[in-house]
């Protein structure tokens, strides 16, 4: 499985870590879903590939905010995401982002869960994104999704 952020916030760009600002919800949602055998810290992201898993963004540039980037970024970050997936060939890609992933992939339609379209053969699923700006999926929420996600991938 690959995870694709949307992008690095500026803490995570800082620190060069995925998902590493205090108060991001992926790492506890990842443990909590049954992804890995306890709580990792973002310092500790490269120790997903022992357990079958990679992280990547679908842009690199960090921003305070995902709203800061442009529709042309997020379409060629999709296009390098695609090249990315037929070089390792995961069996799925889980995009923690739905707005990215409409705008980066022509899907205005898109809703969370699986997608009826692979990306270069490999499964599509789409989770919210698990920062602490999105107030619309609180921890419990995002770990029932993520579940789903482990459960069926």
């Amino acid at each position: 499985m690959l995870f694709c952020g949307i992008n690095p916030g500026l803490y995570s760009a800082a620190t060069g870590f995925h998902f590493a600002r205090p108060g991001n919800r992926f790492w506890p949602a990842l443990h909590a879903a049954g992804f890995t055998p306890r709580l990792f810290h973002p310092s500790e992201n490269e120790r997903l590939l022992e357990l079958g898993y990679g992280l990547t963004n679908l842009v690199n540039r960090g921003t305070a905010a995902a709203d800061e980037l442009s529709t042309e970024e997020l379409i060629r970050g999709g296009r390098g995401l695609a090249a990315k997936v037929r070089r390792f060939r995961p069996r799925a890609v889980a995009f923690v982002g739905l707005g990215a992933y409409r705008v980066a992939f022509g899907r205005p339609r898109a809703t969370l869960g699986l997608q009826p379209e692979p990306l270069e053969g490999a499964d599509v699923w789409v989770l919210p994104s698990p920062s602490g700006l999105n107030a619309n999926y609180q921890l419990p929420a995002l770990v029932k999704l993520f579940r789903a996600l482990r459960m069926r991938s």
